[in-house]
């Protein structure tokens, strides 16, 4: 059974940083994408950042480009998130997924955690 588990959520102010932790257990990614997906209060969940875990190729939403960065360890079946110069907007629970990297769709979903940025 494929398990996600984020962590690193909290309240930061705004400009400030901070690092989500996706787990993975159950399978190994080597032909998936895996991805971070955001949704704010009273909004739809949007697509934040994604990577080709084996290629490392990388997309990001345009809100967050320049701003965040996606990455991965093999050995430690990791996914993460670096958010540098956080801002009140990017308030929102942040989950993991992933999905075949040949496919639009993601499979495995995360519960989430929230990142709450005051101004």
């Amino acid at each position: 059974q494929v398990q996600l588990v984020e962590s690193g959520g909290g309240l930061v102010q705004a400009g400030d940083s901070l690092r989500l932790s996706c787990t993975v257990s159950g399978r190994t990614f080597s032909s998936y994408k895996m991805g971070w997906f955001r949704q704010a209060p009273g909004k739809e969940r949007e697509f934040v950042a994604s990577i080709i875990w084996s290629a490392g190729t990388t997309y990001y939403a345009n809100s967050v480009k320049g701003r965040f960065t996606i990455s991965r360890d093999n050995a430690k079946k990791t996914l993460y998130l670096q958010m540098n110069s956080l801002k009140p907007e990017d308030t929102a629970v942040y989950y993991c997924a992933a999905g075949p990297a040949v496919s639009s769709q993601m499979t495995y979903w995360g519960k989430g955690t929230l990142v709450t940025v005051s101004s």
